[in-house]
Formats: C-alpha cells, sequence, structure tokens
C-alpha cells in the first residue's frame, strides 16, 4: 500500500445514533491490531448530508452507506490487503 488510506466517519447526530460511534471505535481498534496507524488517515466530519441512508462512511473518496460492522470489516480487510 503505497498511498495512504484516507477514512471520513460520519459524526452528524443520524449517522452517531445510527452506529457510527461503534463504528469509529471499530476502525481505531482495528487500526492499532495491524499496526497501519502510517498508512490510514482517519477523520470525522460533521454531516455528510446522505441523513436517511446513514451510518455513512468515505473511505477514499467513495462513499459507504447503511454500513454494518460486517461490511466495515470486509472493506477493511481489502484495504489491509
Amino acid at each position: 500500500m503505497d498511498n495512504k488510506v484516507n477514512i471520513t466517519v460520519c459524526l452528524g447526530s443520524s449517522c452517531y445514533a445510527r452506529g457510527n460511534e461503534e463504528h469509529l471505535n471499530f476502525i481505531e481498534d482495528y487500526i492499532e491490531k495491524y499496526n497501519l496507524d502510517a498508512k490510514v488517515d482517519i477523520a470525522g466530519s460533521r454531516c455528510e448530508g446522505k441523513c436517511a441512508l446513514g451510518p455513512n462512511i468515505t473511505i477514499n473518496g467513495k462513499l459507504y452507506s447503511g454500513v454494518t460492522q460486517e461490511q466495515l470489516k470486509e472493506i477493511l480487510d481489502k484495504i489491509r490487503g
């Protein structure tokens, strides 16, 4: 993985209530577990404007909506390689 992976977790009230608090913790734990600190930039956003589709997470510019923790793990596994 040559380039950094950019992950933005929507922390607006709708996405936060729909699971992004847990997703953020999961991502942070995943990064630590696999020692990906140098390869992943993670940030929060106040709102992605897609509240009805949440929880929303953007990875390298691609918006993932209605994300479950299982889907998130699959996405992160693919990124990790």
